[in-house]
């Protein structure tokens, strides 16, 4: 279970797409007008996330990789599809104020991100915790940047009359309001030393462990069979260190451009790589 809890702590905190990855800016600044909007953006945009990585990983095997963008687009579509329909039959209110960008979700980049980087080459259990990640770590900063800017420009949270109209900023309910969060948002990430898209340059010092980090992990999952001035044999117990090993080598065993063949010679007995 440590390996999905993982899935969960990377798209909450770790790689959060609001505000540190800082994509799917589109529906970020557009709905973000109240928290009621930016909560069913969100929620919406989870529910399709952990559908189609779940889809997709099913069908990793299947989709041939010249076409596999075109069949994320399709699945993603039909999914969003799904979604709108519903939120039309049941959520009414929520359907109207979110508008165009309930059918905008089939391009948003975090979706096709996840499907191209985790879903087609990962099993649908880990994909689904990947969906469910990303999605409520999208959801908390879409409903964040809703809260501050209804409450700073309405007075209000969720509907619920907080401060009185005679100090309402109304421009935070329009369409500056939402950069204006964002920045005052990020600013503060950037003083507390948060890992963000703006501040990398002052976090390379734990960008760097977290990448050796990474890759004790992933030397831990090989095992070191033979080795002398000439040869070095490693048994690969995972994917990810296979690709590791096997960098820079055409071999379908450490593919991370198509489709990687590991996991299905791994299920009929041990491969050993020879460096």
């Amino acid at each position: 279970m440590n390996r999905l809890t993982e899935r969960l702590h990377n798209g909450i905190i770790k790689e959060n797409p609001t505000f540190v990855m800082m994509l799917g800016m589109c529906p970020t600044l557009a709905v973000t007008s109240s928290a009621m909007n930016a909560l069913g953006m969100g929620l919406s945009t989870t529910v399709v996330l952990i559908l189609s990585n779940v889809l997709i990983s099913a069908l990793r095997k299947i989709i041939p990789n010249k076409v596999r963008i075109p069949a994320y687009i399709v699945v993603v579509a039909s999914f969003v599809t799904i979604v709108q329909l519903l939120l039309q039959a049941y959520i009414p209110f929520l359907y109207d104020a979110l508008g165009v960008y309930i059918p905008l979700i089939v391009v948003n980049c975090i979706i096709l991100g996840r499907a191209e980087s985790y879903a087609s080459k990962n099993p649908i259990l880990a994909s689904a915790f990947d969906g469910i990640g990303m999605g409520l770590g999208f959801t908390i900063g879409l409903t964040l940047i809703g809260i501050f800017r209804e409450l700073l420009g309405a007075g209000a949270i969720f509907g619920f009359t907080i401060l009185p109209s005679a100090v309402n900023i109304s421009i935070f309910v329009m369409a500056p309001g939402a950069f204006f969060v964002l920045a005052g948002l990020t600013a503060i990430q950037n003083r507390l030393k948060m890992p963000s898209a703006t501040n990398k340059e002052d976090n390379g010092e734990e960008m760097a462990t977290s990448k050796s980090d990474e890759i004790r992990k992933i030397k831990e999952d090989a095992e070191k069979v033979y080795e002398d001035d000439t040869w070095l044999v490693i048994v690969p117990h995972s994917q990810e260190a296979s690709c590791y090993y096997g960098k820079n080598t055409q071999w379908c065993t450490a593919a991370t451009d198509s489709y990687n063949m590991f996991n299905q010679y791994y299920s009929k007995g041990l491969l050993y790589i020879n460096i």
